[in-house]
């Protein structure tokens, strides 16, 4: 095996390592990208374009509040505008597997005191950037509404280990972040349409947001960008080395 052949497997087998540990890190790399990368803007600013004015040609990060007529009022009189819920079960194989999904969102008005545009947030990328609520238990604890499902598992992998439950919400009274495209309706107004990937909505300041998507291990996701970055390098240099070596045959 030629020099520039081990020079390009040795990258590639530390881009591969690098990846799974930042995949292990719980980093949500490519949302943190588009939210910090995007230019912020206030409601009113895009409301200021007007008719003939030229919107933004790449998608903004709009700073609003929320305004909703008929929010989702839970059992504690949270009112809401996106619930997310996964239940999962551990298996003994050590795989988690999903016993519910729960996605239910009620379309809302972001807002500041120069105006408001229209939000649906069944079209948000997931997951939303909000503190999560997770529980952790046995598989006892949950409601015999999952018991079907529970069986179900139990018979085809055996035993269940744990349970959690992550709930992701999104409050009327929070001020957010919603990374979004400038479009114009049918009457020529400026709107909000959802980028590639869908809406992402923050809950939190962008510093407090990249510090949740950076995931809970940043140490393990600092060593697998190190990674990454040197087994591209190695097989780019492999790439070029085997080409000059090839020119000069």
């Amino acid at each position: 095996m030629t020099a520039p052949l081990w020079l390009a497997l040795a990258g590639a087998v530390l881009l591969v390592a690098g990846l799974a540990m930042v995949r292990g890190s719980g980093a949500r790399t490519g949302i943190a990208r588009r939210l910090a990368g995007a230019r912020q803007v206030r409601v009113g600013e895009l409301l200021d374009i007007g008719l003939d004015g030229a919107l933004p040609t790449r998608p903004v990060r709009v700073l609003g509040r929320i305004r909703c007529a008929d929010p989702i009022v839970t059992a504690e009189a949270d009112r809401l505008v996106a619930l997310h819920r996964d239940v999962e079960v551990l298996t003994r194989d050590g795989a988690w597997r999903g016993v519910e999904r729960l996605r239910e969102t009620r379309s809302f008005e972001l807002w500041d005191h120069d105006g408001s545009l229209s939000v649906d947030p069944a079209e948000a990328a997931e997951p939303l950037v909000v503190l999560p609520h997770v529980w952790l238990g046995s598989p006892d604890e949950l409601d015999e509404a999952y018991a079907p499902a529970l069986t179900r598992l139990v018979t085809e992998l055996g035993e269940l280990r744990s349970a959690r439950a992550t709930t992701r919400m999104v409050s009327v009274i929070d001020r957010l972040l919603v990374l979004a495209d400038v479009r114009r309706g049918p009457a020529g107004h400026v709107i909000l349409s959802p980028p590639g990937g869908g809406y992402v909505i923050s809950g939190l300041e962008l510093d407090d947001a990249m510090r949740l998507l950076g995931g809970g291990r940043p140490r393990l996701l600092v060593a697998g960008a190190a990674l990454v970055a040197v087994g591209a390098t190695l097989m780019g240099g492999g790439a070029v080395f085997g080409l000059v070596s090839l020119a000069g045959a």
